[in-house]
């Protein structure tokens, strides 16, 4: 069944082939240039694109074997001055390239439905829902990214940890770690679990300081081979990892916390009659700065970002350990953390929500709750990256792979939970909420025409959308954290009582 699935999910990628891609299809071929053509020590100074490589090492790396397939495509690819260059069997190469490499994920994923959904109808679902991922197929596979590889080793590394194989989680976590540093936000999860089951809970001090000891050569030992070869250059590859310069929030604001701070802004400042025609004020396609509200610092976004997360670290960290349900509350704080750095972080791109998707996705089949709670987020998520494929003709894929992802929600319910039958799968303020993601397409496709309003305000569109998610995602997240801290017990409860009759 598994096979089956990924067979037909990858049949659909193939159709993708000659689809719309972003701007990001030139990064990558760019850094699959730089990486073959140019030797270890120009990797992260050379700067002939504006696309400069800004992923950590082991991406790097990942890059250069790619690199040395794809002159079996076209060398000219493989040029660091043939800046924009797409030739046919470049975009077959990159574009077969995310597909084939996606098996990571799918291995990633199959671990993870084996361990977490014992019956054949939640693996069904489970497959249908993480094989079919509507927001990797629209991010990879139509405005090409590889997020499928890294994600594929995220569910790699919680599969091991759900099995206690630490060591294993803990390595696939530290190559993570050196292929995107963004998952850096889920590390203090990392870090207080195993401290707490792996180390505390050994038998004996002796071998409590064996297994710390044990995860530090892990650690620095795949850190080590990851920057061993930029030391010299240190500096310069931090800053390209960490550009604070890029401002507050990307060019579409993704919908968080800082969306709202910056309509807030907006409105103030005409309010008060002090907004100014500056591009920062044009729309959502530039950095934005604020003109009444404080200007938001990098350090900020850190410090709320870390504070946020304080909470389930402690709950995480000193809550009673259970060796059936402590892992669900492991995957829990996973969730909580990628979420809680999506709504407060620096210069957010909208596909970081999957930080928080993807890991909830894993949990949706162990109860009622989180079901519900995964079906409200991934709706409201995957509507959120809708503007990532803006092209008119791309309307009917977007809106039709949502449908079928809310069509696979509704009948996987049902269809696990009998009872649920003729039972809406949200309660009516989360229904409502949803039919409204509808009015925001009404009005993107046809009010904004009758009104005439799409030339006087083309990014209104694009506000609405952001706004809008934002106060969907935030509810999410409130709402799943309070669950998280005070409810765990009725919900560890039910989760247990379903393991039994499964």
């Amino acid at each position: 069944m598994f096979w089956s699935i990924f067979g037909l999910v990858t049949a659909i990628k193939l159709l993708f082939l000659p689809a719309y891609r972003s701007t990001d299809f030139e990064v990558h071929r760019n850094w699959l240039a730089i990486t073959h053509s140019l030797p270890i020590s120009k990797w992260y100074v050379e700067a002939t694109s504006e696309w400069t490589l800004d992923y950590p090492p082991i991406f790097a790396y990942f890059e250069y074997i790619l690199s040395h397939f794809a002159k079996y495509f076209d060398e000219n690819m493989l040029k660091v001055d043939n800046l924009n260059y797409d030739s046919n069997e470049t975009i077959e190469f990159q574009r077969l390239s995310v597909i084939i490499t996606d098996i990571v994920y799918a291995i990633g994923a199959k671990r993870c439905i084996a361990h977490l959904s014992p019956t054949a109808s939640k693996q069904r679902i489970l497959c249908a829902v993480l094989l079919g991922n509507f927001g990797l197929l629209i991010i990879d596979h139509i405005h090409f990214q590889y997020n499928g590889i890294l994600f594929g080793i995220l569910l790699l590394s919680i599969a091991y940890m759900c099995e206690e194989k630490f060591l294993k989680s803990a390595f696939c976590f530290a190559v993570l770690l050196n292929m995107k540093h963004i998952f850096v936000y889920v590390s203090p999860v990392y870090i207080v679990y195993l401290l707490k089951v792996y180390c505390w809970h050994s038998l004996s001090l002796p071998r409590a300081i064996l297994n710390l000891t044990k995860l530090g050569m892990i650690t620095i030992g795949v850190t080590m081979v990851s920057f061993g070869p930029f030391m010299h250059q240190m500096p310069q590859v931090l800053s390209r990892l960490f550009p604070f310069k890029r401002g507050l929030c990307h060019a579409y604001w993704a919908p968080n916390f800082w969306a709202i701070y910056n309509i807030v802004d907006k409105a103030a400042s005409i309010g008060l009659g002090s907004a100014s025609n500056s591009s920062n004020t044009g729309g959502l396609v530039q950095e934005y700065s604020h003109e009444v509200l404080p200007v938001i610092q990098p350090h900020t976004t850190f410090i709320i970002t870390i504070v946020a997360m304080i909470p389930c670290i402690m709950k995480i960290a000193f809550g009673a350990y259970n060796k059936s349900t402590s892992k669900f509350d492991f995957i829990r704080g996973i969730v909580i953390c990628g979420c809680t750095s999506f709504l407060f972080g620096w210069h957010v791109h909208e596909k970081a929500i999957l930080m928080a998707v993807i890991p909830l996705s894993i949990l949706m089949t162990i109860n009622e709750s989180e079901y519900k709670h995964m079906g409200f987020l991934s709706i409201v998520s995957y509507f959120s990256l809708f503007p990532l494929l803006f092209r008119s003709n791309l309307a009917v894929i977007k809106i039709s792979l949502l449908v079928t992802h809310i069509l696979i929600i509704a009948n996987g319910q049902w269809s696990i939970w009998p009872t649920a039958n003729n039972k809406c799968i949200f309660p009516i303020y989360e229904l409502l909420y949803i039919i409204g993601l509808v009015g925001l397409l009404f009005y993107e496709f046809c009010l904004q025409y009758l009104l005439k309003l799409d030339r006087r305000l083309p990014f209104l569109p694009l506000l609405l959308i952001s706004v809008y998610c934002s106060l969907g995602i935030i509810y999410f997240w409130v709402r799943y954290y309070v669950a998280f801290l005070f409810c765990d017990r009725i919900s560890n409860k039910k989760t247990r009582k379903n393991h039994k009759l499964n």
